[in-house]
């Protein structure tokens, strides 16, 4: 993790064109545009960026919710120089996000990832305490770049209720019973059997592939066999009533585990 960064909050037109510059660069075109992300900051939202020796390396972007009465603030996306990732800038500005929202007046904190995305699982569940049980099919259309080219953009919506106790630690509920979603190796990667019933236990842990790239680069067909056979199993756990709490890492097994817990046993 890099020592020498400073995270700060962006309020200046420049500032947004430095933003959208290095969206450009993350995402090679597609940017939100300077005038539209600095009237969202100017209205409750609000720009983070990450700085090392003066140059912008990193940003988080959000702007306020609204649903059923209650505001909200929605992080809609996060970039990382690509020099510069795996090396924990990520958690610094997602951290300081949940400060500065808190001093906002902000209690909630929402966002989308891909669910068969293992880094952005570790960090989003088991580093931040952020909760998921709401699963969104081909949340945002058909997207033809590197990570989402021919697949359904499936999300998993996470919930970071930022001035809970459980996002403090101080509650871990006692469970008696587990229940593992089995998996088989096909060639040189995991698959998932095919099977009509879903243990129901109060922790179920679900595997999807540890490096979900690298498998659909050599079988895309087995790719999409993950995406929806995964889906089903999520919106089925979801819809009875579990959350997806955290992700545990395989040390050498290619699969890593979703953690889902009966929803009753988490207490915000």
């Amino acid at each position: 993790m890099i020592e020498n960064i400073e995270i700060r909050q962006l309020h200046s037109i420049d500032e947004m064109n430095q933003v959208q510059a290095l969206e450009d660069l993350v995402w090679r075109g597609d940017a939100i545009p300077s005038h539209q992300t600095l009237t969202a900051i100017k209205n409750g939202g609000l720009m983070l960026g990450a700085f090392i020796h003066g140059e912008l390396i990193g940003f988080n972007y959000s702007f306020p919710g609204f649903v059923d009465g209650k505001v909200y603030l929605c992080s809609h996306n996060m970039g990382i120089h690509p020099e510069y990732r795996g090396k924990g800038i990520g958690e610094k500005l997602k951290e300081r996000q949940r400060k500065t929202a808190l001093q906002m007046g902000y209690h909630l904190i929402t966002w989308t990832y891909d669910p068969l995305e293992t880094r952005n699982a570790y960090l989003n569940l088991s580093k931040l305490r952020a909760v998921c049980h709401t699963y969104v099919e081909n949340c945002y259309g058909e997207i033809n770049d590197g990570l989402n080219n021919g697949l359904p953009t499936d999300r998993f919506q996470v919930e970071w209720w930022i001035d809970s106790e459980y996002i403090k630690g101080n509650t871990e509920p006692k469970l008696s019973q587990s229940a593992i979603i089995p998996w088989e190796m096909t060639r040189d990667f995991p698959q998932l059997p095919d099977f009509d019933i879903i243990p129901i236990e109060q922790l179920i842990y679900v595997p999807v592939p540890a490096d979900f790239q690298a498998l659909k680069k050599m079988d895309l067909e087995l790719a999409i066999d993950w995406r929806m056979k995964t889906r089903n199993i999520f919106q089925t756990l979801f819809d009875k009533g579990y959350t997806a709490v955290a992700l545990e890492r395989g040390k050498k097994e290619p699969v890593h585990h979703y953690k889902l817990l009966d929803r009753s046993l988490i207490h915000k």
